[in-house]
């Protein structure tokens, strides 16, 4: 049953935009909420012009830097046809690239191949764009590829035309074609609708605005061309955690979840990662994924949890944005509209497995391993190593995630005294340093001491 949200909640939300647009001066701001159970909420207030034309929640915006999670959806789309190994290197399918030796196509996804952040030119956002052979001077090393995490837009358009050059398309045919049609994303367009906001530029003392400028970008559109709408990009998100087979295989889609490179502020605590050309943040016990968005008289940002499968989109026509994250929508929402877990029930799939269940010791380090549904999952009383495996085969497993991720776990002399787990050469026993079973390096024959 579809969940309704309460008047009061959708009082509460539209308050909360029309706050920040009036205190930090915005234009306009629209945005959106949306649950998996259906629950839905979008706001839109200010002007998109200087007409004085209304903010809709159906206003397309330009959407800046949230281009590249399209992007990098294109690339895994070539990587699960195997048209290209996320461990090529990118000269192998770019040869005019070669002054990137050492370039993988991972480290352009997760911004760790060093190249510059900006083209070596003039303000490629709003200038005129460039065609790709104007663009190659400008793809060039700051850093030695995978030593850091350094964002770059030069980096995008190399993946853009990555994909060109493979699908033998231009990239915004590619993506038409590949993501935005499968999706049903309607109102995502590379050019600015003719009902699209205007861009602005706020005077920081004064209330007055400067138009910003629109340009094609040319070689530079994978980076962050794109123009959308709030249930475009929801829909996106919860793409991004849920799935479409149509668009992206789950195992590719969820690789591109997984934080691989941080984001290290000095003097910060980590919150912030990157995936395959999306954003992983840790806020508090919760993990958010998306990406965020600017481009002059622009900003934007799409977060959804792949917990619950919540989703949020933020969209602006100003330069310098405003004081509210999407995921203070969501925990908004979710004050209104808590979630409840489905009811749990019995399941008889593991009824022969139950002699697997109950304490383990890694050494002297118990672990207690339970049966939920089609996993085994082992979990370290206080410290210790722990993971959720699925059955590979009848006494084979395999790590899901933790430190035992793509890790095996053998069963060895099931149902007897000596039983032990082997985890990734690691041995979990009965008792601790049980002497029946096989422990590696032996058993000090005095024994316990």
């Amino acid at each position: 049953m579809t969940e309704e949200l309460s008047p009061g909640a959708r009082a509460t939300l539209n308050a909360r935009i029309a706050r920040a647009q009036h205190s930090d001066r915005a234009p306009s701001v629209v945005a959106g909420v949306r649950t998996m159970t259906g629950v839905e909420w979008t706001g839109a207030v200010g002007d998109l012009d200087a007409a004085g034309t209304p903010a809709s929640p159906d206003t397309a915006y330009r959407i800046g830097s949230i281009t590249k999670t399209f992007t990098a959806v294109l690339v895994m789309q070539l990587v699960a046809e195997e048209a290209v190994a996320l461990s090529d290197p990118i000269t192998a399918h770019l040869p005019e690239l070669s002054d990137l030796p050492g370039v993988s196509v991972q480290a352009l996804l997760t911004h760790g191949a060093g190249l510059y952040a900006e083209t070596d030119g003039p303000w490629w956002e709003r200038s005129a764009g460039l065609t790709w052979e104007q663009l190659l001077p400008s793809i060039r090393q700051a850093h030695i590829p995978a030593s850091r995490f350094h964002y770059t837009n030069v980096g995008f358009a190399v993946l853009g035309q990555l994909v060109a050059r493979l699908r033998g398309q231009q990239w915004r045919q590619v993506l038409q074609e590949r993501v935005l049609g499968p999706l049903g994303l309607v109102h995502t367009t590379y050019d600015r609708p003719d009902s699209g906001a205007h861009g602005f530029a706020v005077h920081p003392y004064a209330d007055l605005v400067h138009d910003e400028p629109a340009n094609d970008t040319g070689a530079m559109a994978p980076a962050g061309q794109l123009w959308s709408t709030v249930g475009d990009l929801l829909t996106f998100g919860q793409f991004l955690v849920r799935g479409d087979a149509q668009v992206l295989a789950d195992e590719f889609r969820e690789r591109m979840l997984i934080p691989t490179l941080v984001d290290d502020e000095p003097g910060e605590r980590w919150t912030r990662a990157y995936g395959l050309g999306v954003d992983v943040t840790n806020l508090g016990s919760a993990r958010y994924v998306g990406h965020g968005g600017s481009m002059p008289g622009f900003q934007s940002a799409l977060r959804a949890d792949p917990e619950t499968g919540d989703c949020a989109v933020l969209l602006m026509n100003s330069t310098a944005g405003i004081d509210l994250s999407a995921v203070e929508l969501i925990t908004e929402l979710r004050r209104h509209v808590p979630l409840i877990p489905t009811a749990w029930q019995r399941t008889q799939q593991h009824a022969d497995d139950l002699d697997l269940t109950g304490t383990w010791f890694w050494g002297p380090r118990p672990h207690v391993a339970t049966l939920h549904g089609p996993d085994l999952v082992l979990t370290p009383v206080g410290s210790g190593r722990g993971a959720r495996f699925v059955r590979l085969a009848q006494d084979r497993w395999l790590g899901q995630d933790g430190y035992f991720a793509g890790e095996p776990l053998q069963v060895h002399a099931r149902g007897e005294r000596s039983a032990y787990l082997d985890v990734g050469s690691f041995r979990f026993t009965r008792t601790p340093y049980d002497p029946a079973s096989d422990i590696p390096g032996g058993v000090d024959d005095t024994g316990w001491h």
